[in-house]
């Protein structure tokens, strides 16, 4: 993790009237700060001024690191800042570089929301190397699409945890913390030295993923320079040194410096805790157990939040529907008040017409029993007088028919009246009922209330002196074994979404585009070789055939 500090450091002078300080300017993922420095200031007064400007507070876990022409160098504490940028350049497969995309997304976005992060959102976002982006023949969009459905995976997680992940794949990478060296073995072979936490690696210099031989740190007792030449003192007396030249003397120095720090940082994994880390680890615990209640109390006010929203929707809704159905009820109840006033004044008509009905009934039976009665002489007169009184009794006939007919029809009309004036009242019943929900549904939704990240070193000496208690190594063994099982057990899920990511993009690949990199990674992968791997199984030879092996390089 060392250099983790900055992505990019530079210096530069201020104006003449203030020739006693100069300008650093240190990049960071999320800002680019400026610091005004003394010209006396000595590497450790930056550092130390970076780090409480960060809040950085286990700072032996890093440094600053520049480069001067082709070497990278390390920013001495003991030596002035002006006497004295960092540019590290790391290979990364393209599947690995879209999961890193998607936990940068994820420490700058937050969750994800499909309703906030809509395509197109990460359109002017530097988020992939332009090697991947160029390797592939892909849009911009479907590189967006592919990097946000691994960020939609990463809901939950808050900044710090997102970055702490992108870390965890970032060290994974076979190059990183690597700093390499050109350097020749006794016989004159160009060869690559690599310095990082776990030890001393040799690379051959066209492949910088895989070293050919390996020491750790555990393993070396001394390491020192005369000139260009380096010297190099296994842990086992027994085997001679093994020697190899590099081509300056100041490379040498950064060399030994590097080794200094790497072996500190080696030695202090594998000691018990001091008080002060004990403390810090103490007190990292207990604000990732509030940071873990309050984004639990966050998600639970979120999801009543959003309840609460869903059932003021609904309430709404149902609302609007009661006053469709009170609008369509009071419609109704207008038409069959209506209905109802024809009704009955249809009704009176009938009745009247059938009162005049009967009434001109009973005055042609009048009629025909006056005629009747009437004395007829002659036969003539008899005739007419028969004819007219069939004629009588037929009207008579047809009368009481109508008057009938009539009667029947009152009837039929009072009958209709009694079911609209029924209807109107089942109406009003209906609009009483939903005039009462539509009160009861306004209180409750205005009720409804929302819930408001040296030229030698000794490397046996009291750094090496442990005085382990049995308590503290089995405390330590656990704790190691605890992070190496969580650690496979992600390694193992993270491994098959990569694979399954590389094997989707795959058939879009252009062949002639790829690097020597891009082969060399392809070939390993091809062979289920990696860096890691590759060490342990160097490791497990002895130490005296890899000096062998070195110097017959």
């Amino acid at each position: 993790m060392a250099g983790a500090i900055a992505s990019r450091m530079s210096f530069s002078s201020l104006k003449r009237k203030q020739p006693k300080t100069f300008t650093v300017r240190i990049a960071t993922m999320d800002a680019e700060m400026e610091f005004s420095c003394e010209v006396k200031w000595k590497g450790k007064d930056l550092f130390d001024l970076v780090c409480r400007t960060l809040g950085l507070r286990e700072t032996w876990f890093f440094g600053l690191q520049y480069t001067i022409k082709d070497t990278v160098a390390w920013l001495k504490m003991d030596k002035k800042v002006k006497k004295q940028i960092l540019d590290e350049k790391i290979y990364c497969p393209p599947e690995a570089s879209v999961l890193l995309a998607s936990y940068a997304v994820q420490a700058k976005y937050g969750d994800y929301d499909p309703n906030v992060h809509k395509r197109g959102f990460l359109a002017q976002e530097e988020l992939l190397p332009k090697r991947v982006i160029n390797l592939y023949q892909m849009t911009p969009e479907m590189w967006e699409e592919r990097i946000t459905a691994w960020y939609a995976e990463h809901r939950g997680r808050a900044r710090d945890e997102a970055e702490m992940e992108y870390l965890k794949i970032a060290q994974d990478l076979e190059m990183y913390g690597v700093n390499y060296f050109a350097i020749r073995n006794k016989k004159g072979t160009e060869l690559l030295l690599g310095v990082d936490a776990l030890g001393l690696h040799i690379y051959d210099p066209d492949n910088r993923l895989t070293p050919k031989i390996s020491f750790p740190w555990n393993e070396i007792r001394n390491i020192s320079y005369s000139d260009k030449e380096f010297t190099i003192k296994p842990l086992d007396k027994k085997i001679d040194v093994f020697k190899f030249n590099s081509s300056k003397l100041r490379v040498n120095k950064l060399i030994l410096q590097l080794c200094i720090g790497n072996h500190d940082l080696f030695m202090r994994r594998r000691k018990a805790d001091s008080l002060e880390v004990q403390q810090m680890k103490a007190q990292a615990r207990e604000e990732k157990a509030r940071k873990q209640m309050e984004r639990q109390r966050l998600a639970r006010e979120k999801q009543m939040r959003e309840e609460a929203e869903r059932t003021r929707d609904e309430l709404e809704r149902r609302l609007m529907q009661l006053k469709e159905e009170a609008t369509m009820a009071n419609e109704a109840l207008m038409r069959s008040e209506e209905t109802a006033d024809l009704l009955a004044e249809k009704a009176q008509i009938t009745e009247e017409e059938a009162k005049l009905l009967a009434q001109k009934a009973a005055e042609a039976e009048q009629e025909m029993q006056r005629i009747k009665a009437t004395a007829i002489r002659t036969e003539e007169e008899k005739r007419l007088m028969e004819q007219k009184v069939l004629e009588a009794e037929m009207l008579a006939l047809k009368m009481a028919e109508e008057s009938e007919r009539r009667a029947k029809e009152a009837d039929q009309l009072k009958q209709d009246l009694q079911e609209a004036r029924e209807s109107e009242r089942r109406a009003k019943q209906k609009l009483l009922e939903i005039t009462s929900k539509s009160s009861y549904t306004s209180m409750n939704s205005s009720t409804t209330a929302l819930p408001t990240d040296l030229p030698s070193f000794n490397l046996i000496s009291e750094s090496l002196s442990f005085d382990f208690k049995d308590t503290d190594m089995k405390r330590l063994s656990m704790e190691i074994e605890k992070e190496k099982v969580e650690y496979m057990e992600k390694s193992k899920h993270l491994q098959e979404q990569l694979n399954e990511l590389k094997t989707e993009i795959e058939a879009l690949k252009l062949k002639e585009r790829e690097t020597a990199l891009d082969i060399l990674h392809n070939e390993n992968a091809s062979r289920g070789t990696s860096k890691h791997n590759t060490i342990k199984k160097l490791t497990l030879q002895s130490t005296k055939s890899r000096v062998a092996f070195f110097e017959e390089l």
